[in-house]
């Protein structure tokens, strides 16, 4: 099969692969319709590479179709469509049981002390094979793959895999009061689909700050209230205070993380760069126990939330020693929760949204539509925020 993989940083290739096959009695392979690239990925292009070995399958947004089924899967057949949780868990464990899919018990990475594996996503998760490839195996084939109607694109259902979630997580976690306000940072796929989610679940106000025009756009098209960054500059927690009653939003979602160089912190980009540049057996060590990563975003979450506030996080950081303002936080009476979204646990929730109307925008969420082959090329252009590129889905 044909698969896209990691080769170094800010290589990745398609190659021909060998097909997965059926390991475990409750497996099945699916064949990929469609595949995402998302934000996560871009660390793997670009920081995480002593996590990785060159051959890697990268990719953890499938859907498809299923071609071959376990002995012991009874839940889908052969020809059902199904959208894969980038979260590999089992659905039944003590955390699955909680709907912690996230830390499912089964798959944890204990060598590195993680949660649960995740599909085309380095050592730390698992190292499972991922799913921007023409061919998946996925685990747990009773409780793991969503099952979806015939019919509506897969435009309609693959941000089941991810996204959805995600951004519903972040929503949720946020605690926004009915009528309540947000400040959202970061309009890329997760931002742009949590301010929708926002709106969507009664939110009053939603601002959202980026500095890319097209993804301003695109959130103001919505109903966002949008800040350009590249204007507001330093001056944006008092943009956010002036549109609040000069109180702050009752919540931030960061949905920037470790890619804060979009806001900008020439400190941890630096650090990163430097990590990058060692071995793998020196870079490891380095980055888990003395990492620092680029904190811009979650400082000014910090700054723009109002007292008694909350901050979601939903972008991914990596630091170990990352350093913050506790007598700030402390003072302001910040309440903060973050983690991956526990994907299987949100899909009771998103998946009446998706069946009949279209209240999210699903339909026209992808701003590309590509082959897998074009794969490298949209890396790049992701990378680079250019061709007004937001979300990009791969057509093995």
């Amino acid at each position: 099969m044909r698969a896209l993989t990691w080769q170094g940083k800010r290589d990745v290739r398609v190659e021909t692969v060998p097909d997965p096959v059926i390991q475990d009695p409750t497996d099945i392979i699916i064949r990929v319709t469609s595949t995402g690239i998302c934000g996560s990925d871009l660390h793997l292009y670009e920081v995480l590479g002593p996590y990785l070995d060159p051959g890697d399958i990268l990719g953890h947004e499938p859907m498809g179709v299923v071609e071959v089924t376990g002995p012991e899967v009874t839940a889908v057949s052969r020809g059902d469509r199904v959208v894969v949780p980038f979260n590999v868990s089992c659905g039944t464990c003590f955390m699955c049981g909680r709907g912690l899919h996230s830390q499912c018990e089964t798959t944890q990475v204990r060598e590195y002390g993680t949660g649960a594996s995740l599909f085309g996503y380095t050592k730390l998760y698992g190292q499972v094979p991922g799913g921007q490839a023409e061919l998946l195996r996925v685990p747990f084939g009773n409780t793991l793959p969503v099952k979806v109607p015939e019919g509506p694109s897969d435009d309609r259902f693959v941000y089941l895999s991810d996204v959805l979630p995600t951004a519903w997580q972040a929503v949720e976690y946020a605690a926004i009061p009915p009528g309540g306000s947000v400040t959202v940072l970061g309009l890329g796929p997760i931002g742009d689909m949590a301010a929708r989610i926002a709106l969507h679940r009664g939110a009053g106000l939603v601002i959202g700050v980026d500095l890319v025009p097209e993804r301003l756009a695109r959130a103001a098209a919505r109903g966002v209230q949008t800040l350009d960054l590249g204007r507001y500059g330093k001056d944006l927690p008092d943009a956010v205070r002036d549109l609040t009653g000069g109180r702050g939003t009752d919540a931030v979602i960061d949905a920037v993380g470790m890619e804060a160089h979009a806001i900008g912190a020439p400190i941890g980009k630096a650090g990163q760069w430097a990590v990058g540049l060692l071995p793998d057996a020196a870079a490891r060590p380095l980055m888990e126990r003395a990492g620092i990563d680029r904190l811009t975003a979650l400082l000014t979450a910090i700054d723009v939330v109002r007292r008694g506030g909350t901050i979601s996080i939903s972008g991914v950081y990596g630091g170990a020693v990352d350093p913050l303002p506790l007598l700030t936080m402390f003072d302001k009476q910040i309440q903060l929760r973050m983690g991956q979204a526990n994907v299987r646990r949100w899909v009771p929730e998103i998946l009446p949204l998706l069946v009949d109307e279209d209240p999210l925008g699903v339909d026209g969420f992808a701003t590309h539509h590509l082959p897998l082959e074009d794969g490298p090329k949209a890396y790049a252009t992701f990378q680079a925020k250019a061709d007004g590129m937001v979300k990009t889905l791969l057509r093995p």
